[in-house]
């Protein structure tokens, strides 16, 4: 829930139930946490699923001072950072990345990898995530591909080709 907490703020989104403590529901459609923020933290790619526990106790540990310095009546059913209303989680990250913090580096990873999930739903195969209607991907606009699974695109982005295909590329778009 704290993991979740923390990319909400960086990318929020709406609640998934009336509950939701994690999400704090301050935007419409899915965010992080509704693209699969948590796959993509744990997946072994990006490094840091053995840091995750280690993360989520820090992240509370810096919301319980938090809370102890802005006189917050916190809950002790929920993690401390979850607890937070969003305005404070925001105020309590922007500490946490600000140049002079000595954990900075960690606590920008992590908001990277709450953007991965939702700009490229890195956890899935671009086409699975499209075709589940990937939250992310969906509000960035990414087009499926054409029936044969091939991404084409028959008008160029900055309206004109910038290169001539190489002479041994193949159909497919391969090179030989």
């Amino acid at each position: 829930m704290t993991l979740e907490a923390f990319a909400d703020t960086i990318l929020p989104g709406e609640k998934r139930f009336p509950d939701d403590h994690a999400v704090a529901g301050v935007s419409a459609g899915g965010g992080s946490v509704a693209s699969g923020v948590l796959e993509v933290l744990a997946g072994p790619e990006g490094g840091l699923a053995p840091t995750l526990d280690d993360l989520a106790e820090m992240l509370n540990e810096h919301a319980e001072a938090y809370a102890r310095r802005h006189e917050l009546t916190s809950r002790a059913d929920l993690p401390a950072f979850a607890a937070l209303g969003y305005d404070h989680r925001v105020a309590l990250v922007r500490e946490l990345i600000a140049p002079d913090h000595e954990e900075r580096e960690a606590w920008i990873g992590l908001a990277m990898f709450s953007t991965i999930a939702f700009d490229a739903a890195a956890h899935l195969h671009t086409t699975d995530a499209i075709r589940s209607g990937h939250p992310g991907l969906a509000i960035l606009g990414y087009s499926g591909p054409d029936g044969d699974g091939l991404w084409r695109f028959p008008s160029f982005s900055y309206g004109r080709a910038l290169a001539r295909p190489h002479p041994d590329t193949t159909p497919s778009g391969s090179p030989a």
